[in-house]
C-alpha cells in the first residue's frame, strides 16, 4: 500500500522536480534577459553566453594618482529604468555590476557599480557607456548614508572599453581618495590580473 506522506513519500522525486523546476526558471529568465538585451551576447567583441563581461585597467584621478579597478557588469533588471539621452544616443539598457578598487597594496575596496548605455540594441559597438561606482553598502547597514562614489563614460574602442569623458564627477569616499574627472581603459582580464597590478602598482595611490 502506497503511503500518503507527499514529498516524505518520495524525497528524491520532489529533489529532482525542485531541480528541474530551478532549471526552467533560470532558462526562462536567460531567454527574458537575451530577448530584452541581445548585444549582451557579444560584448567587447568576445563572446559572453553568460551575459556579463568582466575587466580591468589603471584608473586615473583629476590630481593624477592612479588605482587599479576590476570590474564586473551585466545588464540590470528588466524595466528598472528607461528613458533618457545622452549625446545624441537614446537609453537602451541599465546595466549592474560590482568594481574593487585598490587603494594601496593589500587594500582593495568594493564598490557598487551602476550604469547605462545608451545607443545599439543587436550590439554595444557603438554604445555609450556611463558608470557610477558607489562605496559598497555594508551588511546590517540599513541607513549608510554618505556613500562616496565616482563617476565614469566611454565607448568601445575595438576590445578596449575607454572611458574617457572629460568632467565627470565625484564624492570623495570614506576610506580616504576624492576620485574626481576620472578616466580609465579596461581590457578583458581576470580577478588575478588586477591583483598582480594592485601589488605592483597600487603604491602609486598613496
Amino acid at each position: 500500500m502506497r503511503g500518503k506522506g507527499g514529498c516524505l513519500g518520495s524525497l528524491s522525486g520532489c529533489l529532482m522536480k525542485l531541480v528541474l523546476f530551478a532549471i526552467a526558471a533560470c532558462a526562462f529568465f536567460w531567454v527574458l534577459m537575451v530577448a530584452l538585451n541581445p548585444w549582451a551576447l557579444h560584448i567587447g567583441g568576445r563572446s559572453t553566453p553568460l551575459l556579463y563581461w568582466h575587466g580591468s585597467g589603471i584608473l586615473h584621478s583629476k590630481d593624477g594618482k592612479t588605482y587599479p579597478l576590476y570590474v564586473s557588469w551585466w545588464p540590470g533588471k528588466p524595466g528598472r529604468h528607461g528613458g533618457g539621452r545622452r549625446e545624441g544616443k537614446i537609453w537602451s539598457a541599465d546595466l549592474k555590476g560590482t568594481g574593487w578598487l585598490c587603494l594601496a597594496p593589500e587594500s582593495v575596496e568594493r564598490m557598487d557599480l551602476s550604469g547605462t548605455m545608451y545607443g545599439g540594441y543587436l550590439t554595444s559597438d557603438q554604445s555609450l557607456f556611463d558608470f557610477r561606482f558607489l562605496e559598497w553598502q555594508k551588511p546590517f547597514q540599513i541607513n549608510y548614508h554618505n556613500r562616496g562614489f565616482f563617476d565614469v563614460a566611454g565607448a568601445w574602442h575595438g576590445p578596449e572599453l575607454v572611458l574617457d569623458r572629460p568632467n565627470e564627477q565625484g564624492i570623495k569616499l570614506n576610506t580616504g581618495p576624492l576620485i574626481d574627472n576620472a578616466t580609465v581603459t579596461l581590457h578583458w582580464a581576470s580577478y588575478d590580473e588586477f591583483e598582480t597590478a594592485c601589488r605592483s602598482e597600487g603604491s602609486a595611490a598613496q
